[in-house]
């Protein structure tokens, strides 16, 4: 085994994440039609996603706790069999409770367990190119909404809801349990510990939870989320509010997730030549300059420059909080705080959609969401700024 098949684990931790994140981030679609079918309020059927989101930022924590332990196949083998048995179950739901739970617990809790553990693993598997490495495999979130999404829609204008869930779990299982068995766990490297810095080797995760460096970079994680939840939830209705068309609103949401994958590439490529620290505050403050240019656009063709700089910013720089866990954490318990880090960020994305909602229910518009998520932008890259130097990096033996 060489270290060349780091890309095969690479390739099969996008998948993962493409499917996974996206068969759980498909519920948006059956929102209309499922409370047309059932009578179900949308707020409840979105109360299921909540839940899981939830769920998954704990999860998260968990498995990778898992796989610093046993691995990450393991992890991801059971998170598949979850996913796909949750997703069936959902569809079956004879009550919203019912759903919300299945949905909320099963469905989210399966979801941890692909996006962390991979990335960690994923960081063991290289000394060169591994910001490159991380943000293609987190790449697979970012074209999730492209290919998941669209074949819901198409299932459920064929067929029905339940029938589509079905599918889609049976799907989930089809595809993705079979990939598992390409992780391997990164080759153990012998490292000759180098004097003047403090050393990573031997530190608990009790310890680096505590540490100064874990709770810059979870606050900056937190705050980095709760600037791109809000404008990522309401930019379709913001966009028809502002007079677009509905179809133009959506091509400015999806214009966001494409150019995530350019920036997860652009922001990986950075990462490797000037450093992970680096790439991450110059990607924070685009975002936060990006957010606050909602405010001011009002034509399509700003909307779109608007979208494609905010989509690059905070698609790219998502991977690079995994890059700097295991460089200042090394890659034994790299799973676990990159987990935890993870877990608080999830409370930040939580965050956009209620609170974006409850603005324009007070105020009637968007406009203190999107001076208020650049405020928090700016935030976040003041926090970034006081993460501290990096410890002495072992050499190999």
């Amino acid at each position: 085994m060489t270290r060349n098949y780091g890309w095969v684990v690479v390739a099969a931790g996008a998948l993962l994440t493409c499917v996974g994140m996206g068969s759980m981030f498909s519920l948006p679609v059956f929102l209309q039609p499922m409370s047309e079918a059932t009578g179900w309020s949308r707020t409840g059927i979105g109360g299921a996603m909540t839940i899981s989101f939830l769920t998954m930022g704990v999860g998260g924590f968990f498995w990778g706790a898992v796989s610093d332990r046993f691995g990450a196949r393991l992890v991801v083998l059971f998170g598949a069999i979850l996913l796909g048995c949750g997703i069936m179950l959902a569809s079956r739901a004879a009550s919203l409770l019912e759903f919300q739970l299945i949905y909320g617990i099963m469905v989210g809790l399966a979801a941890g367990s692909f996006f962390a553990p991979m990335i960690a693993t994923v960081t063991g598997w290289f000394e060169t190119h591994r910001s490159l490495a991380v943000s293609l495999v987190s790449a697979g979130t970012g074209v999730a909404p492209m290919t998941i999404a669209p074949f819901a829609r198409w299932l459920i204008s064929t067929y029905d809801w339940r029938t589509a869930q079905l599918v889609i779990g049976a799907m989930a299982l089809l595809i993705l349990v079979p990939v598992t068995f390409l992780v391997r766990r990164p080759p153990v490297v012998p490292v000759v510990a180098q004097p003047g810095r403090p050393s990573v080797e031997g530190l608990t995760v009790a310890d680096a939870l505590r540490s100064r460096a874990f709770i810059i970079l979870a606050l900056t994680f937190f705050a980095c989320c709760a600037t791109h939840a809000g404008p990522i939830f309401h930019t379709v209705s913001y966009a028809i509010g502002c007079g677009l068309p509905v179809m133009t609103a959506v091509t400015i949401y999806s214009a966001e997730g494409l150019a995530g994958l350019g920036g997860r590439l652009i922001f990986g490529l950075m990462g490797d030549r000037f450093g992970a620290k680096q790439a991450l505050i110059l990607g924070l403050a685009i975002q936060a300059i990006a957010a606050l240019g909602y405010f001011f656009v009002r034509e399509v063709a700003g909307f779109y420059a608007v979208a494609v700089a905010f989509g690059m910013a905070y698609g790219g720089v998502m991977p690079l909080y995994a890059v700097l866990a295991r460089q200042y954490f090394g890659p034994r318990i790299v799973g676990s705080v990159f987990g935890a880090a993870a877990m608080v960020s999830s409370v930040g994305m939580a965050l956009g959609a209620p609170i974006g909602g409850w603005i324009f229910d007070h105020f009637a518009n968007y406009g203190w969401l999107y001076i208020g998520s650049s405020a928090v932008g700016l935030l976040a890259v003041a926090i970034a700024l006081t993460l501290p130097g990096l410890p002495r990096r072992a050499a190999p033996a």
